[in-house]
This record gives C-alpha cells, structure tokens and sequence, in this order.
C-alpha cells in the first residue's frame, strides 16, 4: 500500500458519518435537512507535483477550480461556490495574476467565491493551494464509487492521455500542438454530462490520477474485479499522430474525464447530446482486482497503475 493509502486507511476510523461514504469517494454528501444534499470536495495543488514553476499563475488558478469541479462532475452535482486556501510566497506580481486568472474561471463556470484562509509560507517553499467546492446533488440522488454492479460495462469519456502529453511538451520533452498543452493546464470538467449521466450510472468518478488505477479504485470499493481492454481505451487523433500507446494513456492522469458503471444502453446518446464521446472499454464481474486485455489477449499489469502520492 502507498504512503496515501496508508494514510487513508487510518484516516477511515475518524469519519464514521455517513456522509463521508467510508472516505472510498471523491466527495463526501451531507444529507440537507430541506431541499437537495449537499456534495462537498477539497483537492489541492502543490508546485512542482501539480504544477510546474514556470506555469502562468492564471492557468493555474483554472486548474485549482476544475479539478475539484470535476469531482462533483463525477457526482452529477451542480456548482454552489468555492472556500479556497492560498499560501503566500511574497510575489505580488504572481498572486495578481492569479486572482485575474480565477476571476475568469469562476465567471466561466459560474461559480462563486464564498471564502477561505491565506497564510504566509516560508521563503522559498513550493506553492501550496487548496480549494474546497460545495454543489447541489442531483435529484435522483448521486453516484457513488461503491455502487458497481457484476454485468456492468465500464464506459469512460474520451480522449485519454492528452494531458499526459501535454505535461511532456511543458516539459520540453516533446514537440506538439497547443491544444495538448492546454489539456493539461486548462482541464475542462464535464459538468453537464456529469449531471445528464447521474440518473443512468451506477457509479461514477474522474479520471484525475489515471484510468487504470481510477478504475481499480472504482471496482475495489465495489467489491468487484473489473477487466479493461486496452484496445478499446479512446485516444485522439494528435496522440496517434505522436505515438502515444494505449498503455501509457491509461497511466498517465489529469484527463478529467468521467469513468463510469453502468447496465443502460442510453449513455452513447446521452455523450452524443453534450458534444462528447464515451467508449465502452471493459466490464465488471465477481471478483476482485483489475485484468487487462488487448484485443482479447490478456497481457500483465504495468509496475504503476497511475499517480499515487507517496508511492
């Protein structure tokens, strides 16, 4: 187990509440006393782990907003506004940029700043950023990462490992176009689809640490063993054009995509109604753990899965 999951298993023992779904989601959703459940999620950006040094702090500042919007994408939930947490590092120039570059976030996905903390941070350190989202649930209730069900096909919306791609090119590892760059550092949660898919899925979460190890996390609170075929795995045509195997697309995070289970026939419509796409890529049965197909032909798992901190 990694020093995360470690961690989490201990923390497992301090959230009985309901609401915290034994900490095996992305979201925790507090029951309200009149109206729709809350959804709640806090992710966190750390410099030089989520984000590079030489990044604009506006893209930046996007990136902080999606990536939790994206969690509640993958509850079908509907944006309420933000707490943030923002560590000063002294450079004012920065921080401005920053705060320009949230105000077009939020005004894009309208979402509001409700509030949060600063503190200083000692000089020199890598940026630490937090954000907490709150949203609305869906009415038919949300999904959840344990709800898999044997039979289920897993679906997942496409294309996989752009973003994996674009974080070489911002590395200078590789040359290729702009829109691979801003898969990385502009990620686009999928919040209609994740609200039109809700009512059809039986569980569901985003692909932010990769596809296979997402997916395993999705059948192991499940308690289920799901297969994935390789050959299946949606790439897009500039990721062919360099190269990119299905492989390594499935390892790499940050696509932000939604990963779901689900027995409905509905949901290639569904995709095709939001100007999305969703490919069928395995299925879920008795069990436990994750096989990989390609084409039918069964090959060995990669020594790493995804991202995993403390790995």
């Amino acid at each position: 187990m990694s020093g995360e999951g470690d961690l989490i298993a201990r923390l497992r023992a301090l959230a009985p509440h309901p609401a915290a779904r034994g900490l095996l989601d992305d979201a925790a959703v507090l029951p309200a006393p009149v109206g729709r459940d809350l959804v709640l999620t806090h992710d966190m950006l750390v410099e030089g782990v989520h984000f590079l040094p030489d990044c604009p702090p506006g893209d930046v500042a996007w990136k902080l907003l999606a990536v939790n919007l994206s969690d509640l994408a993958a509850k079908g939930a509907t944006p309420i506004g933000v707490l943030m947490g923002y560590g000063l590092t002294g450079d004012t120039a920065w921080d401005a940029a920053f705060v320009d570059g949230l105000a077009r976030a939020l005004t894009h996905f309208n979402v509001s700043l409700l509030g949060g903390d600063t503190v200083a941070q000692p000089s020199g350190q890598a940026r630490v950023l937090g954000l907490t989202a709150v949203g609305q649930a869906p009415a038919g209730g949300v999904p959840d990462r344990r709800g898999a069900k044997a039979g289920d096909r897993l679906w997942v919306t496409g294309p996989i490992g752009d973003a994996g791609l674009g974080l070489q090119i911002a590395l200078g590892q590789i040359e290729g176009p702009r829109r691979l760059l801003k898969a990385y550092r502009l990620p686009m949660p999928r919040l209609a689809l994740g609200r039109a898919l809700a009512p059809h899925v039986s569980a569901m979460a985003d692909v932010s640490d990769g596809l296979l190890i997402d997916a395993r996390r999705i059948a192991a609170a499940s308690g289920l063993a799901v297969t994935i075929d390789l050959a299946a795995v949606p790439l897009s045509d500039e990721a062919k054009t360099l190269g990119l195997d299905p492989l390594t697309a499935a390892t790499a995070g940050d696509d932000y995509q939604l990963l779901f289970a689900t027995s409905s026939v509905d949901v290639e419509r569904i995709a095709a109604e939001h100007r999305a796409a969703a490919s069928p890529i395995g299925y879920f049965e008795e069990g436990e753990g994750l096989a990989l197909v390609d084409a039918g032909t069964p090959i060995d798992l990669p020594a790493s899965l995804g991202w995993e901190h403390g790995a």
